[in-house]
């Protein structure tokens, strides 16, 4: 097993263990927040910000304010602070990393696979040497519907209590309101898995935005290096399926349909999940060559980012007078 073969293995573990802990956190009060009393409930205790003390009026105006800054407002500002200094060093690394939304986005992009031979809906054509059996499509769309169930219930699990959701749904109880929010999210969620997985990733996810917009503004942040001078290599490049080599193994392994090869700023969208590094290790070692593709990060991700700047200029250099050329015998 390689590096990055373990690697993977790693992440998926990270990611299962938090989507069991995404949808077991209001269940077990470790996080969510009650619509009924207005109250955020952490690590099993409700978090006042002491201002009902104060209308009671058992903490004066000041105790309450200190309260506000030290259990409401520092703590947000150190949460938002982290978060965003983690991606600007390392990128949407909790996307790739932790994200549930984007656990369910690979396994759904797996079996679609299987079914059609591509990852999206959206893709021009099937992945090179790709094997579609319809027999998966089934099992695609109950997926589909499945996830999109338990995002529903857990969404309404974080805003009322899941003591009173959970026994309402299962007798059939609910609330007109609550059984209109629940299936009107349950079916918004299906369709947003069965049609836009990596697309809501990319262009509708705020948290996603965020954490791209802090790895762009920092030169030294981990990028996708991609040796240039071995080009040549990629031509030769592909899963072991694919014959003749299609030079797009990279390309093909990258669930939020990226081309992993490009700059970074056409990389705005990187989860730096490292499948693509996986995917080129496995085609180069089969090829008896080393990768083409690794993380750089710190002075090596600098140095990448120069390298592609003169790569623009020179591609640019290069169109500049072949635009303004003019055909012979003009005047």
């Amino acid at each position: 097993m390689t590096r990055n073969d373990q690697i993977q293995r790693y992440r998926s573990t990270l990611q299962l263990g938090f989507f069991v802990l995404f949808v077991l956190a209001p269940v077990t009060n470790l996080l969510r927040f009650d619509l009924h009393e207005g109250q955020l409930w952490f690590m099993g205790q409700r978090w006042v910000l002491g201002i009902d003390a104060l209308r009671a009026g058992q903490v004066t105006a000041t105790q309450a304010a200190w309260g506000v800054l030290w259990r409401g407002i520092l703590p947000a500002l150190a949460l938002a602070g982290g978060f965003l200094a983690v991606a600007y060093r390392y990128g949407r690394l909790y996307c790739g990393w932790l994200c549930p939304h984007f656990s369910a986005v690979e396994l759904l992009n797996g079996l679609l696979h299987r079914a059609v031979g591509k990852f999206s809906l959206w893709d021009p054509r099937p992945t090179p040497g790709a094997a579609a059996d319809g027999r998966w499509w089934p099992l695609f769309a109950l997926s589909c519907v499945v996830l999109g169930f338990v995002w529903a219930i857990s969404l309404v699990s974080y805003l009322l209590p899941p003591r009173e959701i959970w026994p309402a749904l299962l007798g059939g109880t609910l609330t007109p309101n609550q059984a209109r929010f629940l299936f009107i999210a349950w079916g918004v969620f299906t369709a947003e898995f069965a049609f836009a997985r990596h697309l809501f990733c990319r262009f509708g996810c705020a948290v996603g935005l965020f954490q791209s917009l802090a790895w762009m503004a920092n030169p030294r942040s981990l990028v996708i290096a991609f040796d240039r001078p071995r080009a040549r290599d990629c031509r030769t490049c592909g899963s072991a399926a694919t014959v003749p080599k299609s030079g797009s193994a990279c390309d093909n392994a990258c669930p939020m349909r990226l081309n992993p090869r490009n700059i970074k700023r056409m990389m705005f969208s990187c989860v730096q999940c490292g499948q693509c590094l996986q995917a080129c290790d496995q085609s180069q070692t089969a090829q008896a060559r080393t990768p083409v593709l690794v993380w750089a990060v710190g002075a090596d991700a600098v140095r990448e980012t120069l390298r592609q700047r003169r790569a623009e200029l020179a591609q640019q250099a290069g169109a500049a007078p072949a635009a303004t050329a003019q055909p012979s015998g003009a005047p």
